[in-house]
């Protein structure tokens, strides 16, 4: 399969997905007194621990009964720690919902051995895109002029919670630019990347769209950051164009085309638009689990939907996590075939890449 064929399926599947209409609630399902746990497989500070906590309390006003909605984390191994203990979950009182991101997607991509999770077994009830930002800290940024020309000769450290993570989208990409940017492996969420740039341990860093509104924004403000680069948006042609929620700062696209030696076709450059549609139009998911009766699924379903559809929720929405799609029911379970795919050429280079780079062997 081509990237240009990957693309316009994923393109023509989120849209599809996104008219799809939500079934109306069990009028049987009711959860007076009862509390909704909402698991994140990060840290509390990280852009996936934003999400949930923006839309619980949301949440919680549309189920019946208007249960108490609380996220609760459990980070480790870059989020298999998590998944892995979900995969376990069965269905009892529909009090359990998962939230997943594209760090817990692309080690499912790659066969990590560490994932004994299988996302087919697990019911989406709701799907959200993201953006995502790269910045740099006030000296290495005053030398950003569109390129990164004058910033190959730096040293740059990096907070990653994994090769075979989300992160892997900004590695690869400061690669491709010819950047030295050295990992530290091992954080447990973006959010702790953040800190460690703020503690001055860390001189570049990329942030999802929510961590980056609640956290990196006020370092801009400040002018202790300076932004490099979004990650871009997908138009309806496939195109990768400026991210809706951040549009006067330049993509990797264009970052690219400045720079001298790096290059916006062949193998890397295919590779790398293949995770990036992977990890970002559908990058958080939020789950049911196996076993759930449909009953349930239905009234998830519905909550989600009227959220999605408050007269308000655009404007709240865009302050708190960016100006996304949000996709529900079966256009969540569509919207996952798009995250839970890529090319196997795309694979076979990220594969390759990764023991080259990192040292990390995936067999």
């Amino acid at each position: 399969m081509t990237i240009s064929k990957f693309t316009r399926r994923a393109v023509v599947g989120l849209i599809a997905a996104a008219g799809i209409a939500a079934p109306a609630a069990a009028a049987e399902v009711d959860f007076s007194g009862k509390t909704i746990e909402w698991v994140i497989p990060f840290s509390e500070t990280g852009g996936s621990a934003k999400w949930a906590n923006f839309f619980a309390p949301l949440l919680s006003e549309e189920l019946p009964g208007n249960p108490t909605v609380v996220v609760k984390f459990m980070p480790g191994a870059g989020s298999t720690k998590g998944a892995n203990w979900f995969q376990e979950q069965e269905h009892e009182d529909g009090t359990l919902l998962f939230g997943s991101s594209g760090s817990t997607q692309f080690p499912y991509l790659l066969g990590d051995p560490r994932v004994r999770y299988e996302y087919n077994d697990w019911n989406a009830v709701m799907a959200s895109g993201t953006g995502g930002v790269a910045y740099l800290n006030a000296e290495d940024g005053a030398k950003f002029d569109g390129s990164a020309n004058a910033l190959k000769d730096t040293d740059f450290i990096y907070g990653s919670q994994g090769a075979t993570r989300l992160d892997l989208v900004p590695l690869l990409a400061w690669e491709m630019l010819g950047m030295n940017v050295e990992p530290v492996f091992g954080i447990k969420g973006r959010g702790d990347g953040r800190l460690m740039f703020e503690r001055g341990e860390a001189n570049i860093d990329y942030q999802t769209s929510s961590g980056y509104l609640k956290g990196s924004a006020d370092m801009v403000e400040a002018g202790t950051a300076v932004p490099m680069m979004t990650w871009g948006a997908l138009d309806a042609d496939g195109n990768i164009v400026r991210d809706p929620t951040f549009p006067e700062i330049a993509t990797f696209k264009e970052v690219c085309e400045a720079t001298d030696g790096c290059e916006t076709s062949g193998e890397a450059w295919d590779a790398w638009k293949a995770f990036f549609i992977s990890g970002f139009p559908v990058q958080k998911l939020a789950f049911l689990p196996a076993g759930t009766p449909q009953d349930v699924i239905d009234t998830y379903t519905a909550a989600f939907e009227a959220v999605r559809s408050r007269p308000d929720f655009p404007e709240i929405s865009s302050k708190r996590v960016g100006k996304y799609d949000v996709f529900v029911g079966e256009g969540a379970q569509t919207a996952l075939g798009t995250a839970t795919n890529v090319p196997d050429e795309a694979k076979a280079f990220v594969v390759t890449w990764l023991k080259e780079a990192y040292g990390v062997e995936l067999k």
